[in-house]
């Protein structure tokens, strides 16, 4: 169905572009123009499809996630990635073929759709292939996470694959359970794959810093206990079969998987993390390795999808943070606050138990529920703001204990294509202390609606390949903008402490950008990244001590929200200072989200036709 959707899309946008007005299909169908273009189309089509079903067969779990492991894709149900050298290997080469047959297309009689697609793939691939290049990383193709570290805090199988099991793969009848046995039967082979790779790049001197590796022993420990106790790994598979009734010894032969295999291969890995503790240091910064600079170059490109420097980011950060201050800051003053630095009085307001949820089960319930009450405010002014509604169909879920201490304060994304697996937010509830009041609806606004879960879903409706390929400076861009969309809405107007709270998110990404700079060129310890957050911006020292500690793993990743949120904004006010009077914020946003997640220089090419179709 998503690929129908999209040519009808697509033709509706060629009909724009040829000055067709309100033209209906029919006469489309009809256009000689069209009909001539049509075998190219197809053909173009036709190597989307394949590319997307090559990028599957690389990664089975993706399949699920989307819900289309079914059909002549149903062997995937039972598979994982292949994490080893000779898999990332493979992974390369799959993408330079493809890229290839791309950069072939003729693409001058195809529709603004498809043009997009190739664009998308010829950007996402390439800068993937630029990472496989470099000595060491995991590299992300169409994702955020590169990483120089095969395994820490929040990077490896044992984190991905018991919750992936959990969360994404569907048991609903025997062959699901028995797919399920499958995957936690190569779970052992893939920690294994990354164990080995992880003795690779320690080999070359790439070994995490030391806080980092603490914490990740730390989960690992945890996990171990966890599979030695056949915990979750099979809790989860007996609790489902249980409730779908289906017979079996499931129970059994998940724990003779769970407590042999893959606590061998958890024992492996931790010693190898042990190991390399033992030579680590605490310099936190990428510049501390082996090509740093080389790799926090190519990191920051795939993160902002553009060529800006270091020192540009630092720059931009620094000035977009006293700007949003002066913006808290009377904000501040109305509420009581009127001494001392933005920074210092925004400690001062989180002390505020007016604020705060016990720290407690009933807290953590109490959490979920807030949330879900502002999720309720801002569905009923959407329509304010998009043209077309997607369904928005998310559910807020705790992670996993043994993943939190790792973990962000949140995070989310969309469901399947077919919407039997929802969107979820994901909250860390490791303390209740991570969250308050004021900021948690503008959390919620940036995970799920309309945020995260909600573009996810628009994605979902194009062309395969497109769901399955993201630009983090878009993605986090959109998440960002979805916060700014929510105030402009007027959630706030009532509560203007939670307008704080809103400000006070977008301040803390501008000061991602001169902390992660700050870290990986600037040569900052760990306590100045930390410090930055606490003293200028009067963030939550319990939830940017992890922050900063994911600015160590994910290295460039975290430049990506602002500099993205800065050039939604641009692209905003250049269409409306383009169309004046016929400039929509309802067309807008719906042309940002139709378009789908892209690299920043074809979201201005797709702003550019939406402006250039508007004045026609």
């Amino acid at each position: 169905m998503h690929d129908r959707l999209s040519t009808s899309i697509s033709r509706r946008r060629t009909l724009a572009a040829l000055g067709a007005g309100t033209a209906s299909l029919a006469l489309a169908a009809r256009s000689p123009a069209l009909a001539a273009a049509a075998p190219q189309q197809d053909g173009a089509q036709a190597l989307l499809d394949s590319i997307a079903d090559n990028l599957l067969a690389r990664s089975p779990e993706s399949a699920t996630s989307l819900g289309i492991d079914t059909g002549a894709r149903a062997a995937l149900r039972a598979q994982l990635a292949d994490r080893s050298a000779a898999g990332q290997q493979a992974l390369a080469d799959t993408l330079k073929a493809d890229l290839a047959r791309v950069r072939a297309v003729d693409r001058s009689k195809l529709d603004h759709g498809t043009r997009t697609s190739l664009a998308v793939i010829e950007s996402a691939y390439g800068v993937a292939l630029d990472g496989f290049a470099l000595p060491y990383g995991d590299v992300s193709v169409g994702g955020w996470r590169n990483t120089p570290y095969v395994v820490i805090q929040n990077v490896g199988a044992y984190l991905d694959i018991p919750k992936f099991l959990d969360s994404d793969h569907p048991v609903k009848n025997a062959a699901d359970a028995e797919a399920y046995l499958a995957r936690l039967n190569a779970y052992p082979a893939t920690l294994d794959a990354e164990t080995e790779r992880l003795k690779a790049t320690g080999a070359q001197g790439v070994i995490a810093p030391a806080f980092l590796l603490d914490k990740a022993i730390r989960q690992m420990e945890a996990s171990l206990a966890g599979a030695r106790g056949g915990g979750g790994l099979v809790d989860s598979l007996v609790r489902r079969t249980a409730e779908a009734k289906i017979a079996g010894d499931w129970g059994r032969r998940a724990g003779a998987i769970a407590t042999g295999p893959v606590v061998a291969a958890l024992e492996r890995q931790l010693a190898e993390l042990q190991a390399q503790r033992t030579k680590a240091t605490m310099d936190a910064g990428i510049w501390a390795r082996p090509g740093g600079d080389e790799f926090y170059a190519w990191a920051l490109r795939a993160s902002t999808t553009t060529r800006m420097t270091p020192e540009e980011i630092h720059r931009m950060g620094v000035e977009q943070l006293a700007e949003l201050h002066g913006r808290m800051d009377p904000i501040l003053k109305q509420l009581g606050y009127t001494q001392s630095s933005v920074g210092d009085r925004m400690n001062a307001l989180a002390k505020d138990p007016a604020y705060k949820f016990p720290d407690n089960d009933q807290g953590r319930a109490e959490v979920v529920a807030y949330i879900q009450t502002w999720l309720d405010r801002i569905r009923a002014e959407l329509p304010r703001a998009f043209r077309t509604l997607a369904k928005g169909n998310v559910e807020v879920k705790r992670l996993p204990p043994e993943e939190e201490p790792g973990a962000p304060a949140a995070y989310g994304g969309a469901g399947s294509i077919d919407g039997a697996t929802p969107g979820r937010m994901w909250i860390n509830l490791r303390t209740t202390d991570l969250h308050s009041k004021y900021s948690l609806p503008d959390l919620a606004m940036h995970e799920a609606i309309p945020g995260h879960a909600w573009q996810g879903e628009y994605a979902n409706q194009m062309p395969l390949i497109r769901s399955m390929l993201a630009f983090n400076a878009y993605s986090e861009g959109w998440g960002l903008y979805a916060e700014q969309l929510a105030d402009e809405l007027g959630l706030y107007d009532d509560f203007p402490v939670g307008r704080l709270g809103y400000l006070q998110s977008i301040a803390f990404r501008a000061c991602r950008l001169v902390v992660d700079t700050g870290i990986h060129t600037k040569r900052w310890t760990r306590e100045q990244g930390v410090q930055f957050f606490v003293e200028r911006n009067g963030s939550n020292p319990l939830e940017v001590a992890s922050e900063v500690d994911r600015y160590c793993s994910w290295v460039g990743q975290a430049c990506g929200y602002k500099v993205g949120h800065s050039e939604i904004n641009r692209q905003r006010e250049r269409a409306q200072a383009a169309l004046g009077a016929r400039y929509d914020l309802r067309d807008f946003d719906n042309v940002v989200l139709e378009g789908g997640n892209v690299p920043l220089d074809v979201l201005a090419q797709n702003v550019d036709e939406y402006i250039a179709e508007t004045k026609a």
